[in-house]
């Protein structure tokens, strides 16, 4: 087949060090019967070694010519390809511990994230290569530079760890910035849930629009009694805790 030229609209980078999938796989330390959904195949760089581990693979792809190209390379038997937008499937679709993997198109990386929140509760793990500065994000603690509003809504969801760092020099084309690759666990039915989760998105969000004004200010409309939360009015959205935010959101619904 004709070489393929990555499309600047699908946020292409096509990963060309073969180091790195094989540090991706031995992470995900897949499984034979694993059944492993991979976003964003591209040329293959870890849908080949990932198929050398496990029976079946399913791949999303949005780009029609890499997903013609997919069919034609492997045995249907062994994949399943999606052609579509990521954004637009329903993970909810697959089995039980599902688990998810893929270097994630950057120009997406934060609605998809958001997106894939959704079926949390059939995901095993998620295993993702992504902007290095989303990551840094993702997995900020609290009075960090980089915490915000995605890193509460994330980690209230999931336990995350940063796992590896990927210059630019890894990809054809390579892109402006460094990339990383994290993981992402789902947290169980134990774990502190908000009784509202739409107000609680909204809650976080409206804190973080404007970060350096404190609460008092921020969160004005809705009334808070701070004192009794234990939380200083004074304080700022990033000085805030996960559990800090979802003691916010229950009281403004009691």
């Amino acid at each position: 087949m004709a070489a393929h030229k990555a499309r600047k609209r699908f946020g292409q980078h096509f990963l060309t060090d073969e180091s790195i999938p094989a540090a991706i796989v031995r992470a995900v330390s897949p499984s034979l019967d694993d059944n492993i959904v991979e976003i964003g195949p591209g040329l293959s760089a870890l849908t080949a070694p990932l198929l050398e581990q496990v029976k079946h693979l399913t791949v999303v792809e949005i780009d029609r010519d890499l997903a013609y190209r997919l069919r034609h390379q492997y045995s249907p038997t062994r994949l399943t390809v999606i052609e579509a937008d990521a954004l637009t499937v329903d993970f909810n679709q697959f089995d039980q511990g599902v688990r998810i993997v893929g270097n994630l198109p950057y120009n997406i990386s934060s609605p998809l994230l958001f997106h894939l929140m959704d079926a949390a509760d059939k995901v095993k793990d998620q295993h993702f290569m992504l902007q290095k500065e989303v990551i840094d994000r993702m997995v900020a603690r609290p009075g960090e530079a980089d915490y915000g509003r995605l890193s509460v809504m994330l980690q209230a969801r999931y336990k995350m760890y940063a796992l590896m760092d990927v210059p630019p020099e890894c990809f054809t084309p390579p892109p402006k910035v460094m990339s990383a690759v994290v993981r992402m666990i789902p947290l169980g039915e134990e774990r502190p849930k908000p009784k509202d989760e739409a107000l609680f998105a909204r809650i976080v969000a409206q804190a973080f629009m404007q970060r350096r004004k404190m609460l008092r200010g921020s969160l004005k409309e809705w009334g808070i009694d701070w004192q009794g939360l234990g939380i200083p009015e004074t304080a700022r959205a990033e000085e805030l805790s996960v559990g800090d935010f979802i003691k916010i959101a229950d009281f403004c619904i009691d």
